[in-house]
């Protein structure tokens, strides 16, 4: 059997994992971006950037509400 030359190995960019994760926590994907994702990028890097995209949204948004709490206290 000859190899598929059409397909692109696995294991994109950090970057294309990192624009493939943010777009999945903004909600928007269009079906082409999505089958193209799953056949390039590795799906341990997709659930590393995760959690890391989750922990650092929980780290800003902590940071944020104890400025905005933080600043509208008059002591």
């Amino acid at each position: 059997m000859r190899p598929d030359s059409t397909r692109t190995p696995a294991g994109g960019t950090f970057f294309q994992t990192a624009r493939a994760v943010a777009w999945s926590f903004f909600g928007v994907r269009r079906a082409v971006d999505l089958e193209r994702d799953a056949e390039r990028l590795n799906p341990v890097h997709v659930v590393v950037g995760g959690v890391l995209g989750a922990a650092l949204f929980v780290v800003v948004l902590v940071v944020l509400v104890r400025w905005v709490v933080g600043s509208g206290v008059a002591a």
